[in-house]
């Protein structure tokens, strides 16, 4: 048995796929057996320490405002924070291993049990913390953080990023570091399949997401003005961020508003039930890791037309779980959902297609598998002098 430590600044409710799969791989550990901690931050009402399926989750005071995002100053407070109490509980909980996810802000913490406690960590990458991920947005921030991002990797018993073409990036930026692969997850227990295919009235395209800049629903929203105007769909936004006014005045623009549902943010709970209200998972990103929205829909039975970038062209198989197209081309996303508004059959076909690719490769007690092979090694190594 294994005591260990996973830090992230982002925990259920609050976060999204890199939360999430912190979660998923915690409780995972714990069926296994092992004594799982977290630290994340505290957000509103949530209490200081609970227990959440046999996982201690300490959560510390950060300034999160948010459940949605975070801000640098935030992510600024949690490292403060988690450096003046991670080495006290780390003592207490006894911790025989850290993992953090994301590079930064959760690394420089398991870096400093290192050298107080000498407890190994391990870092895993989930997009936004390699240097080269969503250049257009993100392009300062690695140019400041870059050289603090090489040094956390080099100093981890290992660096394991959730989809290879991530993996190749982190390899772009740091050609000395070893980066290992292991996929994101989904929950095959809590996202019931779909079991009818028939929808007799309009379509229902899904995106569940951060409405940002890098997830291209500005390309989708141009396909979608550019489709036959007699194909009944609807576009259903689950998510919050900063792209919503620039979506809704594009969409008003083209005469597509009255087709546009937004859900906001919404807890994790409640996805399971947006998943079976989609007939058809839209995610034309410009740049991914391996978004966990991908994953469970796939699991809900969902065909899924993406883009053929890092971690969605790793995740769908082409003809076969779904339809793939060139990121910014818009005249490909929209014919590729276009041919599935019409061919219920082939939707069928995908969508069961999709839920068994997920069941056999990327449940996450799978993926936590192969995580422990991870700690495993990290504990072995040990902290080299």
């Amino acid at each position: 048995m294994s005591r260990i430590l996973l830090i992230n600044y982002e925990y259920p409710p609050i976060g999204g796929g890199g939360g999430n799969a912190t979660q998923q791989t915690a409780r995972a550990f714990a069926r296994m057996g092992h004594q799982v901690y977290v630290l994340t931050a505290a957000w509103g009402n949530l209490p200081a320490e609970q227990i959440d399926e046999g996982v201690t989750v300490r959560r510390i005071p950060a300034l999160r405002r948010r459940a949605d995002r975070c801000s640098i100053l935030e992510m600024l407070a949690f490292i403060v924070a988690g450096l003046l109490s991670a080495p006290t509980l780390a003592r207490v909980w006894k911790i025989d291993v850290a993992l953090a996810f994301f590079t930064l802000p959760s690394a420089p913490i398991a870096w400093y049990l290192k050298r107080a406690c000498q407890i190994p960590y391990a870092i895993s990458l989930q997009g936004g913390d390699v240097p080269g991920f969503d250049p257009g947005r993100m392009r300062l921030y690695h140019k400041l953080t870059g050289g603090l991002i090489s040094a956390l990797w080099r100093d981890a018993a290992a660096v394991v990023a959730n989809s290879q073409g991530l993996a190749t990036l982190a390899r772009t930026h740091d050609p000395d570091a070893t980066i290992g692969m292991i996929p994101a997850g989904a929950d095959l227990t809590g996202i019931a399949p779909k079991t009818s295919y028939a929808q007799p009235g309009p379509i229902n395209l899904l995106f569940v997401g951060r409405l940002v800049k890098q997830k291209g629903l500005d390309v989708l929203i141009a396909a979608l003005a550019k489709m036959d105007l007699a194909l009944k769909w609807r576009l259903i936004l689950v998510g919050d961020g900063p792209e919503w006014p620039a979506i809704a005045g594009e969409a008003a623009r083209l005469g597509l508003a009255d087709r546009l549902d937004l859900r906001g943010w919404v807890n994790k709970d409640a996805l399971p039930a947006m998943y079976r209200e989609g007939d058809i998972f839209v995610l034309p990103s410009r740049d991914e890791g391996m978004a966990n929205a991908l994953l469970e829909a796939m699991a809900a039975g969902l065909p899924v037309v993406g883009t053929r970038v890092a971690g969605t062209g790793e995740v769908v198989i082409q003809g076969e779980t779904g339809l793939l197209v060139a990121p910014e081309d818009e005249d490909a996303l929209g014919a590729a959902l276009a041919a599935l508004i019409k061919d219920e059959p082939r939707r069928a076909e995908f969508g069961r297609a999709g839920r068994k690719r997920v069941e056999t490769t990327f449940g996450w007690d799978i993926v936590a598998s192969a995580w422990m092979g991870v700690v495993d090694q990290a504990r072995a190594r040990g902290v080299e002098p």
